[in-house]
C-alpha cells in the first residue's frame, strides 16, 4: 500500500513532469519570440531614424568633450563644475567668433577659389580622357550646352516663351531655392542641436547617468554603471587626443601649403584638420583634395604637396596616434577600416564619421561582458 502511494504521489508523477517540461518549453518559446520581436523593432527603429540617433550621439560626444575640458580646467583653477563649464563655453564661443570675424572673408574667398580650381582640373582630366576614347559622362559637372547645341540654338528663331513655360520655369526656380533654403536651415539646425545637447549633457552629467541606470533592472545596475563610466573615460581620452591631432594636422598642412605656394592654403588646412577626425579614410580624402588643388600650380607644387601629405600622414599615424591615443583606444586598423566602410555604405557620412567612437563603446561593452571568460582577467 505504501509503495502504491509513492507511485501516485505528485513528486513522482510522469504526467506532471511532462506538464512541467511543456510549460518550460512554452515559456522559453514565448521569451524567445518576444526577444525576436523586440530585436526586429529595434533594428527597424534604428534603420528609419538613424540620422536622428547619430545626431543625438554627436551631441553626447560634444558633451563628453566639454566635460573633459571642464575636468582638466578644474585641475588648474578649481571651482565649481558649473562655473568652469561656463568659462569653457565662453572661451570656445569667443574663439569661434574671432575666427569667423577675422578669417571669414578669407575662408569664403579661398573656398570659392578652391572649388573653381578643382572643377577646372576635373574638366582638364575629362578632356584628356575623352581624347583617349574613355566615356566621361559620369564626370559632367553641369548641363553646359556643347558647341553644336549652341549653334543650333542660335539658328533657331527666338520667340517669347509661353505662359506654361514661364510657370514651369518659375516653379523649378522656386523648388530649387526652397531646397537650398531647407538644406541650409537643416544644417544650421543640426549644428545648434548638437551644441544644445552637448551643453545640457555637460551641465548635469550625473543626472543623465542616473536616469539611464534607472532604466536597467537592479541586478544589472552595477555592471551597467561600470560600463557607462568606462565608456565615458575612453571617449574623453580619445576626444582630447583627437583634438590635439586635428590641431596639429591643420597647422602643419596650412603652413606647409603656404610655404609651397598653393592657393587656398588656409581652407585646405581646415579641411585636412576636420577630416583627421575620420581615421584612415579622412587622411586619404584630405590628401586627394590637396593634390588635386595643387595641379594648377605646376608639377613641382604637386610633388611638394604630395610629399607634405605623406609627411603629415606619417606624423599622424606613427607619432601622434601612438603617443597620444595609445591609452585611449586600441582597435586594429583592418577592423576599424572594415567597420568604417560598412557604416559609411549603410548610414552615409554620419556612420563614417562616428564609426570610431561607436566601436570604442562596443569594445568597452564586450570587454565587460567577456571578462568572466577571459582567463587572464579571472586570474
Amino acid at each position: 500500500m505504501n509503495q502504491l502511494i509513492k507511485d501516485v504521489s505528485p513528486g513522482s508523477s510522469p504526467l506532471e513532469g511532462r506538464i512541467a517540461q511543456r510549460n518550460d518549453l512554452a515559456w522559453a518559446l514565448a521569451v524567445g519570440g518576444i526577444s525576436t520581436v523586440l530585436a526586429a523593432a529595434a533594428l527597424w527603429f534604428t534603420w528609419h531614424f538613424a540620422a536622428t540617433l547619430f545626431l543625438i550621439f554627436a551631441g553626447i560626444l560634444f558633451g563628453v568633450f566639454l566635460s573633459a575640458v571642464t575636468s582638466l580646467l578644474g585641475k588648474v583653477i578649481g571651482g565649481s563644475h558649473g562655473l568652469r563649464l561656463v568659462l569653457v563655453c565662453v572661451v570656445l564661443t569667443a574663439l569661434f567668433a574671432g575666427i569667423s570675424m577675422m578669417g571669414g572673408s578669407t575662408i569664403a574667398q579661398q573656398a570659392t577659389l578652391l572649388s573653381n580650381t578643382i572643377k577646372a582640373q576635373i574638366v582638364k582630366g575629362k578632356a584628356i580622357l575623352e581624347e583617349h576614347g574613355f566615356d566621361t559622362s559620369f564626370m559632367d559637372l553641369s548641363t553646359t550646352p556643347t558647341t553644336a547645341e549652341t549653334a543650333a540654338a542660335q539658328a533657331t528663331p527666338r520667340s517669347l516663351p509661353s505662359a506654361g513655360a514661364l510657370a514651369s520655369g518659375g516653379g523649378a526656380i522656386f523648388s530649387q531655392t526652397l531646397k537650398l533654403l531647407l538644406g541650409a536651415v537643416s544644417a544650421v539646425g543640426n549644428f545648434f542641436i548638437v551644441i544644445f545637447l552637448g551643453v545640457c549633457f555637460a551641465a548635469q552629467p550625473a543626472v543623465y547617468r542616473n536616469g539611464l541606470l534607472r532604466c536597467v533592472p537592479r541586478s544589472l545596475r552595477a555592471t551597467t554603471a561600470e560600463i557607462v563610466d568606462d565608456a565615458g573615460d575612453v571617449l574623453q581620452r580619445w576626444l582630447l587626443a583627437q583634438m590635439i591631432t586635428m590641431t596639429a594636422v591643420f597647422a602643419t598642412t596650412a603652413i606647409g601649403l603656404k610655404i609651397i605656394g598653393i592657393p587656398g592654403a588656409f581652407i585646405l588646412g581646415i579641411q585636412a584638420g576636420l577630416l583627421a577626425f575620420i581615421p584612415t579614410i579622412g587622411a586619404i580624402l584630405g590628401g586627394a583634395i590637396i593634390v588635386l588643388a595643387s595641379i594648377a600650380s605646376g608639377w613641382i607644387a604637386v610633388l611638394s604637396a604630395f610629399v607634405l601629405f605623406l609627411g603629415v600622414h606619417a606624423m599622424e599615424s606613427y607619432i601622434l596616434t601612438p603617443l597620444i591615443q595609445r591609452q585611449a583606444i586600441n582597435i586594429p586598423p583592418a577592423t576599424l577600416f572594415a567597420v568604417q566602410i560598412l557604416l559609411g555604405m549603410v548610414f552615409g557620412l554620419w556612420g563614417l564619421a562616428l564609426a570610431l567612437p561607436l566601436m570604442a563603446i562596443g569594445r568597452v561593452v564586450m570587454d565587460h561582458l567577456g571578462s568572466d571568460l577571459d582567463p587572464e582577467t579571472a586570474s
